[in-house]
């Protein structure tokens, strides 16, 4: 590990000293940088570094889920980013890079990617919201936010409009099956395929469990 990603990483932590967010930790930017690197294989060749520090910095400014500012959340983030590696005597032209990938990462902000750098971080943050890591995050999230698993009386809302706020099982046709269909690259559409799949077969055996 060079001392720059050392730095930056003991920057985020410092960002984040007494924050307990299990959907956004040091576990959360080492998976995200694994699917990163994944996703490179099949990808023209980017800027690595310049990719490692955006993950490193994504989720820098981690504002609450419903915080009224929370769309601004990657935009703060990247500039803090930009100060940061600023500081650092990084060129303009690679913080450009960084501060790019980090703010189309958002699904919220809804910046479109121009760089390979920000189609591969969009897709390897993304896939942190499928499979069985997306559904425990979920969980998560809903009970930090207090809401229930899912409707008692109607878990598919089938006779009521979806409210992901207050039901958790809700949030896969809100927002977490849609998202594998925005997925950028080969590898992270593949990789996003297989985890709805296994989402859509979680949702049916809980459903069996529960009717």
């Amino acid at each position: 590990m060079s001392s720059l990603i050392a730095d930056a990483e003991a920057e985020v932590a410092r960002l984040w000293a007494g924050q307990r967010d299990g959907a956004h930790d040091h576990g959360h930017l080492n998976r995200v940088w694994a699917n990163c690197q994944m996703i490179m294989m099949d990808e023209a060749p980017v800027d690595a570094e310049a990719l490692q520090v955006a993950v490193i910095f994504h989720d820098a400014i981690n504002l609450p889920k419903n915080a009224p500012n929370r769309s601004s959340a990657a935009a703060l983030s990247a500039a803090h980013a930009a100060q940061w590696l600023g500081v650092r005597g990084w060129p303009l032209s690679r913080i450009a890079i960084v501060v790019h990938a980090i703010e189309a990462h958002s699904f919220s902000a809804g910046i479109p990617p121009q760089s390979g750098e920000a189609r591969i971080l969009q897709d390897a943050d993304r896939l942190e919201a499928l499979g069985a890591i997306g559904l425990a995050r979920m969980f998560a999230v809903a009970g930090q936010m207090g809401g229930q698993l899912f409707d008692p009386s109607d878990p598919m809302a089938l006779h009521r409009p979806l409210d992901d706020k207050a039901f958790a099982l809700d949030h896969l046709k809100t927002k977490l099956f849609p998202i594998a269909q925005t997925m950028q690259t080969r590898t992270g559409r593949a990789i996003a395929a297989e985890r709805a799949e296994w989402m859509a077969s979680f949702r049916t055996r809980l459903l069996s469990e529960i009717e």
